[in-house]
C-alpha cells in the first residue's frame, strides 16, 4: 500500500464495536455516528468523530459520549497504519501511537484495533469511504 492510496478526506460510514470473534455491534457514538477522517500528504492527520441527534446514548455508557477526536501525525508500516497522537481529548492517548490495522478495498478504507473500555480490551472497527462519494 502506498501513502498516496490512503491520503485525503474520508467520511465515516461505520464505527462498531467488535468482540474476539469478529461479531461486530453498535459502537459508542450510537447508530447514526458521523465523522471525518483527514490524512494530509505530508503526514499529518486529524479524525473528528460524533454522535448525531438520532442516536440514543448506550445506558451502559456512565458517562455521556458525544464527540471524540484526536490530531497528529500517520505513517503506514505494511498493513498497519500508526497514528502518533499530539493533540486530544483524552490525556492518556498524548504523545502515544494508536496503531491500527489498515485494509482498503472497493473504496472502503477500514481500521481495526483494541481500546481499552471500562477497564477492559473492546474492538473497534471503523470503516470510511472518500468525502463526497456517499455514506
Amino acid at each position: 500500500m502506498q501513502r498516496s492510496d490512503v491520503a485525503g478526506v474520508w467520511s465515516l460510514a461505520a464505527f462498531d464495536d467488535a468482540d474476539p470473534g469478529g461479531e461486530r455491534s453498535e459502537g459508542p457514538l450510537g447508530p447514526d455516528p458521523r465523522g471525518l477522517l483527514i490524512y494530509s500528504d505530508d503526514g499529518h492527520m486529524s479524525v473528528s468523530l460524533m454522535r448525531t441527534a438520532a442516536s440514543t446514548r448506550r445506558p451502559t455508557t456512565p458517562v455521556p459520549l458525544d464527540f471524540m477526536g484526536y490530531a497528529g501525525t500517520w505513517r503506514l508500516a505494511g498493513a498497519r497504519m500508526i497514528h502518533r497522537v499530539t493533540v486530544t481529548h483524552t490525556p492518556a492517548l498524548k504523545d502515544r501511537d494508536q496503531i491500527r490495522e489498515l485494509h482498503l478495498a472497493d473504496g472502503l478504507l477500514s481500521l481495526t484495533g483494541t481500546v481499552v473500555f471500562e477497564g477492559r480490551d473492546v474492538g473497534r472497527v471503523l470503516e470510511w469511504r472518500r468525502a463526497g462519494e456517499g455514506r
